[in-house]
């Protein structure tokens, strides 16, 4: 195996054991770097998809 392949095996490895926020919150970050979308609109667009979900959560409880 690579180095490359390894390094990568051992990070999927410690990412498999994460909770489901750091997972998520990895995604999410390698997405808005792969787009290179600014860090100003993503956390603009972040506020716009926390007020969505504190809705939906005030609505379901």
């Amino acid at each position: 195996m690579t180095q490359a392949a390894n390094d990568s095996a051992s990070a999927n490895t410690g990412l498999d054991d994460a909770s489901d926020e750091i997972k998520l919150a990895v995604d999410l970050i390698y997405l808005l770097e792969s787009h290179e979308i600014e860090p100003d609109v993503a956390l603009a667009a972040l506020e716009i998809v926390k007020q969505d979900l504190q809705r939906k959560l005030s609505k379901g409880n």
